[in-house]
């Protein structure tokens, strides 16, 4: 599949539910193979360089049910006027979700208008991925 309005709309609706009117507040929804939707948003904590991506508690929740992610999304509230943004994974995240493999579907924005987005294969996010030195020609990473 592809990130599409319902993977956006159900991560947005964490935000605006959990957060509201936080400015800056973000939160992020997968989409499982049995086609189910899991949200996630990080906790805030007094010590910064703890702090977790909004992508985590939703990475665990499909780990948990055992169910592979095939899209994943990362809003962020911006504090213009409440509008928000799609965010690409960080490296970690990426990291993370290339356990499930290199044609999992993110959401990047779009290089004119961050409200905007596009669904990308995380291996056209991370062509170089560093895992790839170590793959064989027969396999999909």
């Amino acid at each position: 599949m592809t990130v599409d309005q319902e993977l956006v709309s159900a991560a947005v609706e964490l935000v605006e539910v959990r957060l509201p009117g936080q400015p800056w507040a973000g939160a992020a929804a997968m989409r499982l193979s049995d086609g189910s939707i899991v949200t996630s948003t990080a906790p805030s904590v007094p010590n910064l360089s703890v702090e977790i991506c909004h992508e985590t508690g939703a990475l665990c929740e499909a780990y948990k049910v055992n169910k592979p992610v095939r899209d994943s999304v990362c809003v962020v509230r911006s504090d213009q006027g409440g509008r928000f943004w799609i965010l690409t994974p960080c490296g970690v995240c990426q990291e993370r979700l290339f356990a499930y493999g290199p044609a999992i579907q993110v959401g990047v924005p779009s290089p004119e208008d961050p409200e905007h987005w596009q669904s990308m294969r995380l291996d056209e996010v991370q062509p170089y991925w560093w895992s790839k030195v170590f793959q064989s020609d027969e396999t999909d990473a």
